[in-house]
């Protein structure tokens, strides 16, 4: 399954994941720190979904209450209730 996102509070403008099987398979990030989130998409190919939101859910950046970490945790929520 794809699934697109558009990020709220951060820098990034979208997130598009792919799952199968409740496994993360693709992800990428268009716009935001470009270091960053690459080094995040990459980190995720391969996880379990449940366990990427577990990790990524809540981190802050810059007292926004809220990162592209935590939206990409917010998008896998909502991609595997969809």
């Amino acid at each position: 399954m794809r699934y697109t996102y558009i990020p709220r509070g951060v820098c990034s403008r979208m997130i598009e994941v792919e799952i199968e099987d409740d496994v993360i398979v693709g992800c990428k990030f268009l716009g935001g720190c470009s270091g960053n989130t690459q080094g995040v998409a990459r980190l995720v190919k391969g996880m379990d979904v449940y366990d990427a939101i577990d990790r990524l859910e809540g981190i802050d950046c810059g007292g926004r209450g809220t990162s592209c970490p935590d939206q990409l945790s917010i998008a896998l929520k909502e991609a595997i209730e969809s």
